[in-house]
């Protein structure tokens, strides 16, 4: 059994076994989950890692539109690559801890209303310049700017002051919020040099790559930054990024060893894939899921009743059996679920077609409902509004569906659209995922969501450092997003991606797809 254990746990640290799988065969053959880990982190360590090489992804979630400015990060292609150029003060790993990054150590005040950032020394910009506080500050002084149309500005609107004091960079709040480093983690808070003012889409940052090729929507690459301060990323001399918007292709590219890597594998082929020779399925569960997003200020969303009827019209259960393959969970009308540690249960929402009934007759609204998506929007988007028309007639509803473009989507119809399917990552807190989609001044409000009272609970709960009390707050949050907001949440999905068998060091992270965003970063070629 050992033997067959060690071998095992090698092709999982040589990419050629997913985890999962590993798992699954050590709990078959009697060995605790404990054992099972610690013969997983010995084999990484033995393979350890391999230098060189040109390491691809090929990814869904890039289109002709995407900017290299963190502000204006919206899909997963300038995420991912981001990840890889720049970083933030703080990161958090895959346990959802906080690490040190450009900020060597943190510290608060007793009522966590002034937070202090040590900032690194000696980390070099792309450009030769050295980082400093100064940087720092300017970073967040752009992202505090309503001007800029950050995706960070709803998070950013707690803080009333930012200082330099030596190395140190100290954020005073308006109100307390023990929450301040996570938010620090943010993806569009890139620290660039004086914070991005001269020119943000520059892509000058501390990352382990240096970007060489920025063909937007097609092709994206960078090579090993002979400056990098750090070790333990950043293994292969070159990265690329390669743009495959369609599921199939993407898979091909994958197999016929064009990628290394891919993203968004549709659960309805996971199946057939995992037969695949030296391919894996690497997935892992987490704060991820797929919407239904209504803007609650335009008609005839501005009726709650119609929202209400929309929410009862969703076969929750039947999406998550055909749609996710059991790659996730049902949802509930809201953006958060158990991964939070301050989660409470609500009663959940169940398909109800006479509820649905009831409701869209109260609205007053005749005719059809407008439903935007696309291929794009999330793996299984177009069979999921179909679904949605389907159960929506059971209450006499009609949907009406425009399959939209993937190229744009996320520039013309995401968060413009009055009604479309998107997909949101989830954030390290419910404070952070709120602060960004659900406070009635943050410009990634995409639900056009603005409630008073939300946002003096808000509020509340950051200056709140009592646990029991805080997690109250939460959950009544929850509820007034559920029963009054404008989201439709059918279900929380798993992270899938697949590795091919040159792929060595993966480990799954649940904060977001392709290892949190540093598989490039932190995986190498075997071979």
């Amino acid at each position: 059994m050992s033997n067959e254990l060690d071998f095992l746990s090698r092709h999982v640290a040589k990419g050629k076994l997913s985890r999962r799988d590993f798992l699954g065969r050590a709990a078959a053959l009697g060995v605790s989950a404990t054992l099972a880990n610690g013969l997983l982190a010995s084999a990484a360590r033995a393979e350890g890692p391999v230098k060189g090489g040109l390491l691809k992804a090929g990814m869904q979630g890039g289109s002709a539109t995407d900017s290299l400015d963190p502000a204006m990060w919206q899909s997963q292609v300038p995420y991912f690559l981001g990840r890889q150029w720049a970083e933030q003060l703080v990161q958090i790993d895959a346990n959802g801890e906080l690490q040190p990054a450009l900020a060597e150590e943190w510290g608060a005040s007793a009522d966590a209303k002034v937070w202090t950032f040590k900032i690194r020394k000696g980390v070099q910009f792309h450009n030769g310049k050295e980082m400093t506080p100064q940087d720092v500050l300017a970073t967040m002084e752009r992202h505090s700017d309503a001007n800029s149309k950050s995706g960070a500005l709803g998070i950013m609107q707690g803080i009333d002051k930012i200082s330099i004091d030596g190395q140190n960079v100290v954020f005073t709040l308006k109100e307390a919020n023990a929450d301040l480093p996570f938010l620090m983690d943010d993806y569009h808070l890139m620290i660039q040099p004086n914070g991005g003012k001269d020119n943000p889409t520059e892509a000058i940052g501390t990352g382990p790559y240096k970007i060489t090729v920025n063909e937007a929507g097609v092709r994206l690459g960078g090579e090993k930054f002979a400056g990098y301060w750090r070790d333990d990323r950043g293994f292969a001399d070159q990265i690329e990024i390669i743009v495959i918007n369609d599921a199939t292709a993407r898979m091909s590219a994958l197999q016929s060893g064009q990628v290394h890597m891919v993203n968004r594998v549709e659960p309805k082929i996971v199946g057939l894939i995992k037969r695949l020779p030296g391919i894996t399925i690497q997935n892992v569960a987490g704060k991820g899921h797929y919407v239904f997003i209504a803007h609650c200020n335009t008609a005839p969303f501005d009726n709650n009743d119609l929202r209400l009827a929309l929410k009862y019209a969703v076969d929750r259960e039947e999406m998550v059996q055909k749609i996710l393959m059991g790659y996730g969970s049902v949802g509930n009308d809201t953006p958060i679920n158990k991964s939070y540690p301050l989660f409470t249960e609500m009663e959940q929402r169940t398909f109800d077609p006479d509820k649905a009934a009831f409701h869209y007759k109260k609205s007053g609204h005749s005719g059809s409902v407008l439903f935007r998506t696309s291929d794009v929007a999330f793996p299984g988007a177009i069979d999921a509004a179909q679904l949605y028309q389907q159960s929506a007639a059971k209450a006499g509803i009609t949907i009406e569906i425009k399959r939209e473009p993937g190229d744009g989507y996320w520039s013309e119809v995401w968060n413009k659209q009055p009604f479309s399917a998107s997909y949101w990552g989830g954030r390290p807190t419910q404070d952070q995922m709120y602060s960004t989609a659900y406070y009635s001044k943050a410009d990634w409000n995409d639900t056009r969501f603005f409630n008073e009272k939300f946002d003096q609970m808000l509020f509340q709960a950051r200056a709140e450092l009592d646990v029991d009390k805080r997690k109250k707050l939460y959950a009544d949050m929850g509820q007034i997003v559920r029963d009054e907001g404008g989201v439709i949440t059918p279900m929380f999905n798993d992270f899938i991606d697949a590795t091919g068998p040159q792929v060595g060091g993966w480990q799954p992270d649940g904060n977001q797809e392709m290892m949190g965003g540093y598989a490039l970063s932190k995986c190498w070629l075997t071979a």
